[in-house]
């Protein structure tokens, strides 16, 4: 027993005399002002910008203005508890969100954090919410398609992974239902998404969510929230904090594609962080702060070289404008900014035409390159041809008489608008696409009335699936060209189905 004793004597005298105190400075600050998300702190005198620090309730918030005698705090949380004089401690950490497949199919905060109620996120793996974006060397051009299921998309203003395009309109116009649509589509497409929802109503973002599961996009999907209720710092940082987690897939060599939903209400919340900070009006003006603030966000989307993995990180700012005015300051800005954009109208949208895409003021400047070949061959003509069409059919309405070329063109026109239309959450695949494109350029669609033309569709994708089940097998040996033999397969099944058609027309009658 007094060995026993010794023993453990003997241990606990080593343990006191090999211990050592860690010494650690930690700066220390004291909370002067507080109020509407805003902290001001005297005495962090080491913090850096976008330092995260930790207040004395154990809400965090982020270093933003670096003065002489304080430091303006944004703070991540509920700013109730928070009173003037309490403590505020320096974390020595840059803010940073969690990253990694262990967010797939989560919904987070602006943070990180779960509010899915679906338990933690398990992951060790953090990165910083604002990054430099990578450089010229380190980027290759654009060479692959993002396949959107939209045919006015893919087939006139495709996307390249690595892209920036924007989605711009008025309020209801269907922004969001592309950039949904785009999501479902990359089931299977080894394309993760991430969407980030900035200052919309949570229930909202509960359809958004609800909608994602019922199409089973949630497996391929995290959604970033800061709702409206959310404190403007949570609204300013979500963008940064999304594009984080899609930079950790891009650089593990993998493609990721990221939706800004919307970037107006982002420069708002950003308005008023800066105006609560009391920044000079002439730095926070929109010219200015704004094209800085979306700049280095949208510069983080890239199709990074082979030497650097591979990945790609493709992003889809929306944009908000008022009564289709794109030359105020934020959509100029954000045009500037991206290499492309997709304008949906208004006039269209309620006259039936959905997606609601004008033609003439929507472009994509590298999509060509990473279109697919076969759509290239189709639908090459396709965004003059319905340009001229909306111009032909704004005249025609004030012109008795026609020759008959215009009005074949005319009628070849509002076919081809009738087969670019198309349903919510129906994306179409490529080989749909192709098949209906031709049929519709080719003028093999002329002898059926418009009226007709979405029974049409729907009977020959029905009748072109059970007749051709290898033609995707056929296109993808192809490289995707529009070859000899895959034409003669889509003449063949087009000028069959026709046959059926007449015929059926003619038993109905």
């Amino acid at each position: 027993m007094a060995e026993v004793t010794s023993d453990i004597t003997r241990g606990l005298l080593d343990q006191i005399t090999s211990f050592q105190r860690e010494r650690r400075a930690v700066d220390v600050g004291t909370v002067i002002e507080v109020g509407d998300g805003i902290a001001r702190v005297q005495g962090l005198d080491n913090v850096r910008a976008q330092e995260l620090v930790e207040f004395q309730n154990g809400v965090l918030g982020m270093a933003f203005n670096l003065e002489i005698d304080n430091v303006g705090v944004i703070i991540m949380g509920e700013y109730t508890d928070i009173n003037e004089g309490d403590e505020v401690r320096g974390t020595g950490r840059v803010a940073s969100v969690p990253v990694g497949d262990a967010l797939i199919g989560r919904v987070v905060d602006a943070l990180g954090r779960p509010v899915d109620g679906k338990g933690p996120i398990k992951t060790d793996q953090y990165m910083p919410v604002e990054r430099i974006a990578p450089g010229v060397i380190e980027r290759q051009n654009v060479t692959r398609p993002v396949q959107t299921g939209i045919r006015a998309i893919d087939a006139m203003f495709p996307i390249g992974r690595g892209q920036r395009e924007l989605i711009i309109g008025d309020r209801q116009t269907g922004k969001t239902a592309i950039a949904l649509d785009t999501i479902i589509n990359q089931k299977g497409q080894d394309m993760i998404c991430i969407y980030v929802a900035i200052g919309q109503k949570r229930a909202q973002v509960a359809r958004v969510v609800a909608t994602l599961a019922e199409y089973g996009a949630m497996d391929h999907t995290i959604v970033v929230v800061a709702s409206a209720s959310d404190p403007a710092a949570l609204q300013y940082i979500a963008p940064y904090a999304g594009t984080a987690m899609g930079e950790y897939f891009m650089e593990s060599g993998r493609d990721a594609l990221i939706i800004y939903d919307d970037l107006s209400k982002h420069a708002w919340a950003y308005r008023q962080v800066s105006l609560l900070m009391r920044r000079p009006p002439g730095r926070e003006a929109y010219p200015g702060d704004v094209f800085y603030l979306h700049s280095r966000l949208l510069e983080r989307s890239a199709q990074l070289s082979k030497e650097r993995g591979g990945g790609s990180l493709t992003g889809l700012p929306i944009i908000e404008t008022l009564l289709g005015d794109v030359s105020a300051y934020i959509p100029t800005n954000v045009i500037s900014i991206t290499d492309g954009q997709i304008y949906l109208e208004t006039d269209l949208f309620y006259s039936g035409v959905r997606p609601a895409i004008n033609t003439g003021l929507s472009v994509s400047r590298v999509g060509g390159d990473a279109q697919r070949r076969i759509m290239r061959s189709i639908a090459g003509r396709l965004k003059l041809d319905m340009a001229q069409f909306r111009s032909l059919a704004a005249f025609a309405q004030f012109g008795s008489d026609l020759d008959r070329a215009t009005q074949q063109q005319l009628d070849r026109g509002m076919r081809l608008q009738e087969i670019l239309k198309q349903p919510q959450y129906r994306p179409t695949p490529l080989r749909d696409q192709a098949a209906l494109l031709y049929a519709g350029t080719r003028g093999m669609l002329d002898a059926v009335p418009v009226p007709q033309i979405k029974e049409w569709e729907e009977r020959f994708l029905t009748y072109f699936h059970s007749h051709y089940p290898d033609f995707d097998q056929a296109l993808e040996a192809a490289d995707y060209k529009l070859t000899e033999e895959i034409e003669a397969q889509l003449k063949e099944a087009i000028e069959g189905f026709n046959k059926v058609w007449i015929e059926l027309n003619e038993a109905g009658s």
